[in-house]
């Protein structure tokens, strides 16, 4: 793999919140974990939800870093969101049931 294509897979790799909240983590993983335990939600929303674990943070500061990391993920189109009335609604979308589809070997 060249220099090019291993720069892209490791901006571009899947993301997955981490199983619980470290105050030590890096914004993202902050931001994904509260995303997951809500749901959806918007910047405001995530903002909200990590005053619960960062008490000691500015409630600007935790809305600046949410809205920079979600709207960063969203651009990327590693997560999903809803745009309505000028706002996104964020998600983690997981396929929650099978496919029931199937391949036609003949158009293999």
């Amino acid at each position: 793999m060249n220099k090019a294509d291993q720069s892209f897979n490791e901006e571009f790799k899947p993301v997955a919140p981490p199983e619980a909240y470290h105050a030590d983590a890096d914004w993202q993983d902050k931001v994904l974990y509260a995303l997951a335990q809500l749901g959806e939600g918007t910047a405001p929303d995530v903002a909200a939800k990590l005053t619960e674990y960062e008490p000691n943070e500015a409630p600007q500061g935790l809305h600046r870093q949410a809205e920079q990391v979600l709207q960063g993920l969203y651009s990327k189109g590693l997560i999903k969101g809803n745009e309505q009335d000028g706002e996104v609604s964020y998600n983690l979308s997981k396929i929650t049931h099978a496919n029931e589809g199937g391949t036609d070997p003949d158009l293999l």
